[in-house]
């Protein structure tokens, strides 16, 4: 299971932080920076997997991170996912942004961190893998953002395209 989800960037400012079980604010503020103070420290020839600290859960848990230009994209598992898969994910879900915003820059994250946070929600939930088609993921957020447009300003919250669209047919019957 995905523990949590962050993106911060070299200096180890947060841009996206996601927790799938339930933390305190002070102890998330505490794992981003120890982190981020370990995968800023390492070389680039290295290999992206660490095991997890005390404050992480112990030996069971994995910090599998990708370093993108200016941008760290961790995610945060347990031992039951493979490191590879995380891997690709994180690469589906740079892709999906680079699709969506054309070029994703860390400023594309400050201003339109609520596209940002649907499309992570398209691909995982709950700590669980949804959709790794990238295809998908850009196709269901231009409908979102089409139905946006629409109505004027729709706020799917958490919801996931899929889900919002289920429950807006519910209500037409």
């Amino acid at each position: 299971m995905i523990k949590s989800i962050m993106i911060f960037n070299n200096h180890g400012k947060p841009r996206l932080s996601k927790f799938y079980q339930q933390i305190d604010i002070a102890t998330q503020q505490a794992l981003i920076e120890e982190i981020f103070s370990l995968v800023s420290k390492r070389p680039d020839t290295v290999c992206n997997f660490l095991e997890g600290s005390k404050l992480l859960g112990g030996k069971d848990t994995r910090v599998i991170y990708r370093h993108y230009a200016t941008l760290y994209f961790v995610f945060v598992v347990d031992e039951s996912e493979s490191e590879l898969g995380i891997l690709d994910l994180i690469q589906v879900f740079v892709e999906s942004l680079d699709r969506c915003f054309e070029n994703v820059c860390e400023l594309d994250l400050i201003f339109h961190f609520e596209e940002v946070h649907h499309i992570l929600t398209e691909i995982v939930q709950g700590g669980m893998v949804l959709e790794t088609n990238m295809s998908e993921i850009v196709t269901a957020i231009g409908e979102l953002n089409k139905m946006k447009k629409k109505s004027g300003a729709i706020s799917a919250g958490s919801l996931s395209l899929k889900a919002s669209e289920t429950l807006r047919s519910s209500f037409r019957h």
